[in-house]
């Protein structure tokens, strides 16, 4: 397994600020931010003190769910070192644990309060994208979620800044930069969900399953390039995973289609 110490932003004290932290906790800010815009234009009915409920739910639920999906799946290092298992600032979460805690967390909260999950999860998942978009360079800032190993000559015929090669020197070595392709990739996928929202046939539940099936796509492709994956023998564990979004996206997607309403006739208030 790669483990990269990351890079120290500033020390307060005897606490060191990693840069891994600083740009997780500012995808987190800006993915709220989104929500919140994204409310403002598409979701009115939805009122800001339940987004800032669920907030604060997913977010915890989020963390925790990305920490112990990673440390489950390498649980051998774990328990090698298992000092090692709250350093999320040495890098070691993961998107899919934390999108699944996310989604149990937040099945639980609207049965709790009757209220429609699919109302919510359409929305919420512009601030998830958002995330993605942005915690990329998280990834990036702590030598993780790099690819193949790849000449100078070939970073630079990408015409990529010159931060980004020297970053992908890592361990001797020049790598692809994965990190950046999944960035690039949710930034399309956020578009798309935005031109989709504009639709006025749209149905409950569709914008759920479209980021189900692009983002299990674009994992997909990603771990073809990425040389640092968890493995299940000689499987990679994220395709497996995206296979299973894919898939859930299809459903989800058909039994949305099928619904007689179109999204706008839905009344579903808080």
């Amino acid at each position: 397994m790669f483990q990269s110490p990351g890079e120290i932003a500033f020390t307060i004290g005897h606490l060191d600020i990693y840069y891994y932290g600083i740009i997780m906790a500012f995808a987190i800010f800006c993915g709220l931010l989104t929500i919140l815009g994204i409310r403002k234009y598409f979701f009115p009915d939805i009122l800001k003190d339940r987004i800032f409920d669920i907030s604060f739910i997913l977010i915890i639920c989020g963390i925790l769910g990305a920490r112990l999906y990673y440390v489950l799946l390498d649980y051998k290092y774990f328990l090698k070192f298992p000092y090692e298992i709250p350093a999320v600032w040495h890098g070691g979460i993961s998107i899919q644990g934390a999108i699944a805690a996310g989604i149990i967390a937040g099945i639980i909260y609207v049965k709790k309060h009757k209220i429609n999950f699919f109302r919510y999860a359409d929305l919420f998942i512009f601030g998830l994208v958002t995330g993605q978009i942005i915690g990329r360079w998280g990834n990036f800032f702590n030598g993780e979620a790099f690819g193949r190993v790849v000449s100078l000559e070939f970073l630079q015929n990408l015409h990529l800044p010159q931060f980004i090669i020297n970053g992908m020197y890592i361990d001797g070595l020049y790598r692809e930069p994965t990190f950046l392709y999944e960035s690039i990739f949710s930034i399309i996928g956020f578009i798309l969900l935005i031109i989709v929202r504009k639709n006025k046939k749209l149905k409950l539940g569709q914008l759920t399953g479209i980021y189900l099936i692009w983002y299990g796509l674009e994992r997909l492709i990603i771990e073809i390039f990425r040389s640092d994956s968890l493995m299940l023998g000689t499987i990679k564990i994220a395709q497996l995973v995206s296979l299973i979004a894919i898939v859930s996206g299809i459903v989800l997607l058909i039994k949305a289609i099928k619904n007689k309403k179109n999204y706008h006739e839905v009344k579903i208030f808080n």
